[in-house]
């Protein structure tokens, strides 16, 4: 079926709240993008689905799900435009899903300003993305999720913040310390206004989270790190380089910063390292890999064909 948008798409029943399928399109066998009209989103909405063998959305059965979220700056068809998720899945039994997050809508429902409104990019995936998947297209209960970069924070941060919804997750390269300080280099505070004034230049980046320091409450609601009590039975895995150029780099590497390191991969590094150590420190089991390398593809796609066995077995 061609992309449409002007009707639902057969079998696509809406979400409570209206959020409805208005086109599809298969541009091969087994993947099927998505485009959906959500109440909560200023414009259309998409997401790419990869399906497994056998799967028909007539089908008498369900098939367990990994949601996969992207970086910012990207979008919904991104890991399988630069990773193998096709090949990795082949003879999987499961429904990888693939939203769109916004070029820099960090997985949240915007603060703005405490008015609220739009975007509600959380609410779009977790509430209205998921009744859609459940109602037309098979997606079973037994969820994991994913993501590189603000993908993985988001990953993170939406285990948390929904206990029980999701039984594994997983982030490479994240920024899961929202709130670290580093007064003599990068902060995720710093990540989050350039992406906005790259990506949304006529909002102001507070309206997000809000001040950092000001709407505190608001950026620990978010902040995997504060939230890692929460992760108690999910289970977790991180990853994330040191930013130094590793096996996958060309030298001289692009983005690199004067000392020679991709400043964006060491502040996940850094911050990886420190969740981790809280879970550890409160006895939650996670898994973790860190490494030599930077902030790009081919380290992602490494990492990803790593943890997916682990986030295959907690749903399969």
């Amino acid at each position: 079926m061609s992309m449409a948008t002007g009707g639902a798409a057969p079998s696509a029943a809406p979400a409570d709240d209206g959020a409805t399928v208005v086109g599809e399109h298969r541009p091969r066998r087994r993947v099927l993008d998505l485009a959906v009209r959500s109440p909560v989103l200023a414009e259309l909405a998409h997401a790419r689905l990869v399906l497994p063998p056998g799967w028909s959305r007539d089908a008498a059965r369900t098939w367990p799900v990994l949601w996969l979220l992207h970086g910012a700056g990207a979008g919904h068809t991104t890991w399988t435009d630069h990773g193998d998720v096709e090949e990795l899945t082949g003879g999987a039994d499961v429904i990888v899903v693939m939203p769109d997050g916004g070029r820099c809508g960090n997985y949240s429902d915007w603060w703005n300003r405490g008015d609220g409104g739009s975007p509600k990019w959380e609410t779009f995936h977790l509430a209205e993305l998921r009744q859609i998947l459940e109602r037309g297209y098979r997606a079973g209960t037994q969820r994991a999720v994913a993501g590189n970069g603000t993908g993985g924070m988001g990953a993170l941060a939406y285990a948390a913040r929904h206990r029980g919804l999701f039984r594994a997750a997983a982030s490479f390269s994240g920024p899961v310390h929202t709130l670290h300080r580093d007064a003599r280099g990068l902060d995720v505070a710093d990540l989050v206004e350039l992406a906005v004034a790259i990506a949304e230049p006529a909002r102001d980046w507070t309206d997000v989270w809000g001040d950092p320091d000001e709407q505190r409450v608001v950026w620990r609601q978010h902040n995997p790190f504060d939230l890692a009590d929460r992760l108690a039975g999910v289970r977790l895995h991180v990853s994330a380089g040191d930013g130094r150029p590793g096996p996958y780099d060309r030298v001289p590497h692009r983005g690199l910063s004067a000392a020679g390191t991709d400043v964006v991969e060491a502040l996940a590094g850094t911050v990886s390292r420190e969740f981790a150590g809280k879970l550890k420190k409160l006895g939650i089991p996670i898994s973790t890999h860190f490494y030599r390398g930077t902030h790009t593809w081919p380290y992602w796609r490494r990492e990803l064909r790593a943890a997916l066995p682990a986030l295959l077995g907690a749903i399969g």
